[in-house]
């Protein structure tokens, strides 16, 4: 497990950034984890007869790859005690080459006194920030 010194962190520091790659089969995968069997998550002809333009990821697959930036930060998913995102664009997979997501997290927020750390997420698509406001709270 990770030993932060929240002495030592800085508003604005970035804490990591890491790439994923979505694919068809990660959508199959999370709609059988989920629940989620809307055919917009794996049919294009029901996406697109829908107004989509493809088969898009699920919106909690992309929230739930997001924070990881976090958790490897700070070395134990227990320690996230609070996280929240909006919703802003939807991200495509293509059939063949699938998706990147790449996400970025950096310290927003520092409560020396609760020992809470507010991580700052951003996750970008096609040059396309896919989720607002992507908060995680963790404490150190």
């Amino acid at each position: 497990m990770t030993h932060i010194n929240i002495a030592s962190l800085e508003v604005g520091q970035e804490i990591g950034s890491r790439e994923f790659h979505l694919t068809r089969d990660s959508l199959v995968r999370y709609a059988g984890a989920s629940g989620d069997f809307n055919p917009i998550h794996y049919r294009d002809d029901f996406a697109q007869a829908v107004g989509l333009p493809g088969v898009l990821a699920h919106g909690m697959l992309t929230m739930g790859v997001a924070v990881q930036v976090a958790v490897d930060w700070v070395g134990d998913a227990g320690k996230v005690v609070d996280y929240g995102v909006r919703f802003t664009k939807p991200v495509l997979v293509d059939a063949a080459d699938g998706a990147i997501v790449t996400v970025t997290g950096k310290i927003g927020e520092i409560n020396a006194d609760t020992g809470e750390v507010r991580i700052d997420l951003t996750a970008v698509f096609t040059d396309t920030t896919v989720l607002g406001k992507a908060q995680a709270r963790v404490r150190l």
